[in-house]
């Protein structure tokens, strides 16, 4: 597995990280053997960075991560976020008071005193950015964090943001049918020297090698783009990239995950599974090398904005920004 750096002053990590939401359920009933031996599985691809949040499973995929991190003692890199409160009404909440408590809570699940990267999950735009990246510094200086992090935010905010105090990663949805941050984000991260973390590289399961049977999950099942008759057009439309990949020899989420390393050294997709082998067809990624040919078969085939649907159902909008 190749490597790359997170940001311009982090620590070097693996080429392709770890997404571990599905490790709390959000996509179907979890195991924890089955998490504990993809975590094994990632660790024999060389994957050295692990992604995820106080609200996957409402603390399981910590738990889950830090009884692992404890088990075997594996030199890795963890990023985790907060932000998110259930409610009702479910709200963000970017308070010094609420990060404080739910990044001291995520650290006693994980087992650690520390984490590398921490991220507002959303940003509450009611309070000053000015307070917020004041207080994720002040977590720096303490030795909580290593850098911190946004999530779904724009360029202007993060410009703003890094002015107050250098960002460490920019973690927004990006892949062959998620193609907004092309239009601004991937460009600032580059001249920042932020690192860009693609989540959902792998179009929430769609771009694996065996077409999506219809989702019936809580958040798929209700998302735009899985519900027909959308999910059928975007199956149709995908077949075709699976036969691309199959003819050159190459796994269809290798193959999606090389398109986004070759987008810039600086982006460090986070493809997220709970199997490890799924896990296992993303191995090629990082030594699939692209003609000017198979670019240009690939934007025929998935052009920008092919994806029948929004990314996301009016009821899943909570704070992103969104910029173009």
């Amino acid at each position: 597995m190749k490597t790359r750096k997170l940001g311009q002053n982090g620590p070097t990590v693996s080429a392709i990280g770890l997404g571990a939401m599905s490790f709390g359920g959000i996509f179907g009933n979890t195991d924890e053997a089955e998490s504990l031996a993809c975590l094994d599985a990632m660790l024999d691809q060389g994957i050295s960075f692990i992604d995820t949040a106080n609200i996957y499973g409402m603390g399981i995929s910590e738990t889950i991560i830090g009884k692992w991190l404890t088990t075997r003692r594996p030199t890795v890199i963890i990023a985790t976020k907060a932000s998110f409160v259930s409610g009702p009404p479910r709200r963000i909440d970017n308070s010094e008071a609420h990060l404080r408590a739910e990044l001291e809570a995520s650290l006693k699940r994980l087992n650690r005193d520390h984490v590398e990267l921490f991220y507002i999950h959303r940003r509450e735009h009611a309070r000053p950015l000015t307070e917020v990246i004041g207080f994720l510094s002040r977590l720096i200086e303490e030795g909580k964090i290593g850098g911190y992090g946004m999530s779904e935010i724009a360029p202007d905010t993060l410009r703003a943001a890094h002015k107050i105090h250098p960002c460490t990663a920019v973690q927004n949805e990006y892949s062959l049918w998620s193609r907004q941050p092309e239009l601004g984000m991937i460009q600032a991260c580059k001249a920042l020297g932020v690192a860009f973390i693609p989540f959902s590289p792998l179009a929430r399961g769609m771009l694996g090698d065996t077409p999506l049977a219809k989702p019936s999950d809580g958040f798929r099942s209700q998302n735009p783009r899985f519900t027909e008759p959308n999910f059928s057009e975007n199956t149709y439309t995908i077949n075709g990239f699976r036969a691309f990949c199959a003819a050159r020899g190459w796994t269809t989420p290798a193959t999606a995950l090389a398109w986004i390393l070759a987008k810039g050294d600086h982006l460090i997709p986070i493809p997220g599974t709970r199997k490890a082998e799924n896990l296992r067809q993303w191995a090629q990624a990082t030594e699939i090398s692209f003609t000017a040919e198979d670019h240009a078969e690939i934007d025929r085939l998935l052009p920008p904005g092919f994806a029948a649907g929004d990314r996301y159902g009016d009821h899943q909008l909570l704070a992103i920004e969104r910029y173009c």
